[in-house]
């Protein structure tokens, strides 16, 4: 045989995806507090969505692709009036949940949003309950949907611990495609090789890059790109149950593998890494860990490295409030992440350039006490010209503890410092934030602000008596557990 054809002997599934699988189809959840965890997640989720409905560049992009289209079963858009196909409903809630930047948040190796997942789960899971009861049969209840929560947010966030995507220049939103393929398969009864077929296809697609979360091409598709990332998952996941066939060795196949092709180069000094790093590293098994440990977005909309520069900002406000025309200079201390991701100088061309710019985050709330989605508007930073001026005289600086414990499983902190300094010498106290409001070891003083939040969120959407019924849902966890998912979407359409 000659040595330069290849030997056509299909492959068993690569084992990455064998566990996916393993662990969606075999897995119990029966941690409380990764389903208490949970439903406070889909509440901040879903509140999160309405608030992004009073943003019209959001709202542009809702609805059917034709309009007037009616869909036997449609999947509900909360907030909205639409019932779409599941396709496109997965787009428009992913769509929602994303474009203010304010849903939870996972930080490692890579970083994301795993209630991103959520578009599909939720699209889902409700179009399957309305056809069931069109059928005579039991719909899906709230519990399933918690299951498939935890579950997303454990596959997203396990593979983001130890696999930086952004360093090879790929989008994390890869990893919502996957997840949530994962997941809305189960929903949909896969058995295991329609499973393994539907994830092999969200590898072998082809991935986002990260171009526009960066400067100088920061713009808003990194507002509606996890509901792209979503929406595919639920079009695989149909085809897989429609009987399409996998790709077995998707990742590791020499040369046209997604190792080799997508995961192989670094994208600082374009290396190739060595053949033994480019495989996933995976060095605990899935089970409740990201559900239990995930971030909310508590306090501000903005990109989580900056959560606790914001909060910082927000302690010196009153030290500052009265002297911008005296700043010196504005000493930021902080991790290389935050460094590497947001760190930015220059021009600010949109709301979504400056959502992800650490000094714009910092500046607001230094000379305004607050940072609301309304700040990175267009009018709001071309009616304040101190914003850049505050900029401008900012001095990022890493610490290498704060880049250390940031990666430390026991701490996983997202430290910020900063100290303002005048120019007759005097300066404000250093205020270091190390654990954002939202993090688990602030859960007991952040649960409360967090229902708080979703209440302001209610508010912007439906009036204060249907508002409080939503509320109440989420007061008793058995009830709500227990739940038709069609019955919890009627709640939330208009």
């Amino acid at each position: 045989m000659s040595a330069n054809v290849d030997f056509n002997q299909r492959p068993d599934y690569d084992p990455e995806l064998q566990a996916i699988a393993d662990y969606v189809l075999d897995y119990r959840i029966e941690s409380r507090e990764a389903l208490d965890t949970a439903r406070h997640c889909l509440m901040d989720t879903l509140g999160c969505g309405l608030l992004a409905l009073r943003f019209p560049e959001c709202t542009k992009h809702l609805g059917p692709l034709v309009e007037g289209t009616i869909v036997p079963h449609g999947a509900r858009v909360p907030g909205t009036p639409f019932r779409l196909d599941p396709v496109k409903a997965a787009w428009d809630i992913g769509c929602i949940i994303r474009w203010l930047d304010y849903n939870d948040t996972w930080l490692a190796a890579e970083w994301g949003h795993p209630s991103d997942n959520l578009g599909g789960i939720l699209a889902v899971a409700d179009h399957l309950s309305q056809q069931r009861l069109a059928k005579g049969e039991r719909p899906l209840t709230l519990r399933d949907v918690l299951d498939a929560m935890v579950m997303a947010h454990e596959i997203q966030g396990v593979l983001a611990l130890e696999n930086s995507f952004n360093r090879v220049g790929l989008d994390h939103v890869v990893l919502v495609k996957v997840a949530s393929t994962a997941v809305v398969a189960k929903l949909m009864g896969a058995n295991r090789e329609q499973l393994l077929s539907a994830l092999s296809h969200a590898f072998v697609d082809g991935q986002s890059l990260r171009t526009y979360r960066h400067a100088p091409n920061a713009g808003s598709r990194k507002s509606w790109a996890a509901g792209d990332a979503t929406s595919r998952a639920v079009r695989l996941a149909d085809m897989a149950m429609r009987g399409e066939m996998g790709i077995p060795g998707v990742l590791s196949a020499p040369q046209w593998g997604f190792y080799d092709v997508l995961f192989s180069k670094t994208n600082r000094d374009q290396a190739i890494k060595p053949e033994a790093e480019r495989a996933f590293r995976v060095s605990q098994p899935y089970g409740t860990y990201v559900m239990e440990n995930v971030l909310f977005k508590i306090s501000f909309p903005a990109e989580f490295h900056a959560q606790t520069a914001a909060e910082a900002a927000v302690a010196l406000h009153t030290q500052v409030r009265d002297r911008l025309d005296e700043v010196e200079r504005i000493v930021v201390t902080t991790h290389e992440s935050a460094i590497r991701i947001i760190s930015k100088v220059g021009e600010l061309a949109n709301p979504a350039d400056r959502d992800h710019c650490l000094q714009y985050m910092i500046a607001v709330p230094l000379a305004f006490g607050d940072l609301t989605v309304e700040h990175y508007e267009d009018d709001f930073h071309l009616a304040h010209p101190v914003i850049d001026l505050l900029r401008d005289k900012m001095e990022i600086v890493e610490d290498e503890r704060y880049s250390r414990e940031y990666h430390q499983a026991d701490k996983r902190s997202i430290a910020n410092a900063i100290q303002v300094f005048f120019n007759d010498g005097t300066h404000t106290d250093r205020v270091a934030v190390e654990y954002p409001l939202g993090h688990r070891r602030r859960r007991e003083e952040g649960i409360p602000l967090l229902k708080e939040k979703f209440r302001r969120n209610l508010a912007t959407r439906f009036p204060a008596q249907r508002g409080e019924r939503i509320l109440a849902l989420y007061e008793d966890a058995a009830q709500l557990e227990a739940m038709p998912v069609n019955t919890f979407l009627e709640h939330w359409i208009i």
